[in-house]
């Protein structure tokens, strides 16, 4: 007997009808799921024809390539770097990509595992998102003093040596062992961590889930009185943004050095995450202004380099680490702005934006996404570091036979593939013209809005951060910010609550499309009056710092 489940307690979803893919125990007639997929290709067609709203390019073609392959699991389990057992994968083409971006974030290849200085990395599954927390877990543990040996039993060596076997053939476990405690330096391996108010809701929720504490948490906690930004008042939860809520949105380097220095005489390692391409504001932290400012900080305090001690007989053997750790978020900017320098330096943009990659000795991490800037079918991206600061989770299983070094099981082929296809059909040449193409987007689109000021008689806060792919303005009717997909995000202003739209100007933006956002938005009723909310006080929670997670649960756009 089918069994039919009411659709009353989920959303309903315009243009489509919900009750047609309720599933049963018999399934569906071929002409059940035909009409089903014929609303679903509806649906999105016209969702996609008018998207604006999200940082995700929308101009594919990886159908006549890669389809056939949506009938294979293609899994890359395990280390990019080490095929393994199960031969249905895709790791060369991971290689490949993984090169191409060492390549464009100055980073040393190929990757050696005998070479610490080259670069280590692996195409992600789900999107920045999964970078960023396999970047702040191995930030974690490397300033933290976790170190990863592979050992094995005494019962493992006797079995092996009864069968006449070799040592290498010994079963090994992977163990993390921790630093020793040095002396008068009680915070030596608590590592703090640092990011500013446009940063990503990913960063916190990878905070949260790693049980790492920010400089708000052990600041009110432990030093309520001492905030070195406003003595006697609150800790900030998060790092000042540059020019507030209406400037570009990058993090303000002196309100950042302040905080680290307070942290740093203590003896904590510093975990700074920054942003390369904020997902409102698109904004882009100054990575090597930062670095250059901190590191004087770092020498002084003596985080610029550490030994780290693990066998307390022998003194002479230690572990050479920074007490730092620097990670660039770059879901989009990464992908991005390397094509816009190469264009500046062409001669062909008047501005480009600041270093951010591995030319600068003080970044440790960048993550990235596939799906923005190039444009995937499915969330993707890539995650690299150098091969001295990589750190593995604590198993390595003989099942698959390479190392899982990564942060899921199972990884997905398919989004290697994807990478490829697309890098494959690509040149430098062919990505500084879109980079070219999109900057040129963009600015039509403000000139727009501005003109629509003018025409309406009002202002709609129209802002763009230089060189951002993404402009925000006053907040439309939920009609408007459902045909175009529209992002939200509320923002205090000069003390005032504001509820702003932003759009991003990506590959498959036309005028024509920006055209007839405009149209929309001259109609009546398209902009609704918003009550004037003063911003609350900030008040000194008491709780300990394990409850004091500072959690955006609404914008900040994803990964």
């Amino acid at each position: 007997m089918p069994i039919h489940h009411s659709s009353s307690a989920y959303p309903s979803l315009r243009n489509i009808t919900i009750e047609d893919f309720q599933l049963s125990s018999t399934g569906l007639t071929e002409e059940q799921r035909a009409q089903a997929l014929a609303q679903l290709h509806e649906y999105l067609s016209i969702q996609k024809a008018n998207f604006l709203g999200y940082q995700v390019n929308q101009q594919l073609d990886y159908e006549d390539d890669l389809k056939p392959y949506l009938n294979y699991h293609v899994n890359n389990v395990g280390d990019p770097f080490i095929d393994g057992n199960l031969t249905i994968h895709s790791k060369w083409m991971e290689r490949a990509v993984l090169d191409y971006y060492a390549r464009v974030w100055n980073a040393r290849l190929p990757h050696n595992p005998a070479d610490g200085e080259s670069y280590w990395g692996y195409v992600v599954s789900m999107g920045c998102t999964e970078g960023n927390l396999y970047g702040l877990w191995n930030a974690r543990d490397y300033l933290a003093g976790k170190l990863l040996l592979e050992e094995h039993t005494a019962e493992e060596e006797a079995r092996v040596a009864s069968f006449g076997g070799h040592p290498r053939s010994l079963l090994r476990r992977l163990i993390y062992k921790q630093a020793l405690p040095l002396d008068g330096q009680p915070h030596a391996y608590t590592p703090v961590v640092f990011y500013s108010e446009d940063t990503h809701y990913s960063i916190i929720k990878a905070g949260i889930v790693l049980g790492l504490h920010t400089f708000y948490q052990i600041g009110q906690h432990y030093y309520p009185n001492e905030n070195p930004l406003a003595p006697g008042q609150p800790w900030s939860k998060e790092v000042p943004s540059t020019q507030g809520s209406t400037g570009p949105g990058s993090i303000d380097i002196p309100s950042l050095v302040k905080l680290v220095e307070f942290f740093a005489a203590k003896g904590y390692p510093i975990l700074i995450c920054f942003n390369y391409g904020t997902t409102f504001k698109g904004a882009y932290d100054d990575v090597e202004a930062a670095g250059k400012a901190l590191m004087p900080i770092f020498q002084r305090y003596g985080l610029h380099e550490r030994k780290v001690y693990y066998d307390p007989s022998d003194p002479n053997q230690f572990d050479l680490r920074t007490g730092y750790w620097f990670h660039v978020d770059g879901a989009l900017g990464a992908a991005y702005m390397p094509f816009v320098e190469m264009a500046y330096n062409a001669e062909k943009i008047a501005q480009r934006g600041p270093n951010f990659d591995f030319r600068l000795p003080f970044v440790h991490s960048i993550a990235m996404s596939g799906h923005k800037w190039i444009g995937a079918p499915c969330p993707c991206g890539i995650y690299m570091t150098k091969t001295k600061y990589q750190l593995r989770p604590p198993d390595n299983p003989e099942y698959i036979g390479s190392p899982d070094t990564t942060f899921a099981g199972s990884r997905n082929g398919l989004s290697a593939m994807i990478l490829w296809d697309y890098l494959a059909k690509t040149s430098y040449e062919g990505e500084i013209e879109k980079a070219l193409y999109t900057e040129k987007m963009a600015e039509y689109a403000v000139q727009k809005l501005k003109e629509l000021e003018q025409h309406l008689g009002e202002s709609l806060w129209v802002e763009r951060t230089p060189l951002s792919l993404t402009i925000r303005f006053k907040q439309a009717n939920p009609n408007i910010i459902f045909k175009y997909s529209l992002s939200s995000e509320t923002l205090f202003v000069n003390g005032q609550k504001r509820a702003y739209n932003h759009i991003f100007i990506m590959a498959h933006v036309t005028t024509q499309l920006i055209d007839q956002l405009i149209t929309d938005l001259r109609q009546p009723g398209a902009f609704p009056s918003q009550p004037t909310v003063a911003k609350p006080p900030e008040i000194a929670p008491t709780r300990h710092p394990k409850h004091l997670a500072h959690f955006p649960h609404l914008g900040r756009g994803f990964h």
